[in-house]
């Protein structure tokens, strides 16, 4: 069984951008936990995997135009999805492949 990290996210946007930041961390995976309106923002809390958070700050740069922020820590290991182990699996067989080749 193949496990990944699973990181706990708080993402604090203006009001106006949080539909598409929670369309954005659906698509990456995350579990929302939560919504709290504060003011003119909301501080959205969610979990994600660490994978599909990689480059979060630029996408989120770029879906709030600059003006959203992010915290992110470790929080608990899960079973990686069939289809991302499969992914996993198929990269370390042709690296392996690839390390075989170069060796001889």
């Amino acid at each position: 069984m193949l496990l990944e990290p699973v990181m706990q996210v708080k993402v604090i946007v203006p009001n106006e951008f949080t539909g598409d930041v929670m369309g954005d961390l659906n698509a990456k995976r995350a579990r929302v936990l939560g919504m709290n309106p504060k003011g003119g923002v909301t501080e959205i809390e969610a979990m994600a995997p660490l994978a599909e958070m990689q480059r979060y700050a630029t996408a989120l740069r770029s879906l709030t135009h600059g003006r959203g922020t992010y915290t992110m820590r470790f929080d608990h290991y899960n079973p990686a999805p069939a289809h991302v182990a499969q992914k996993v699996a198929e990269a370390t067989a042709k690296e392996l492949a690839t390390a075989g080749h170069a060796a001889h």
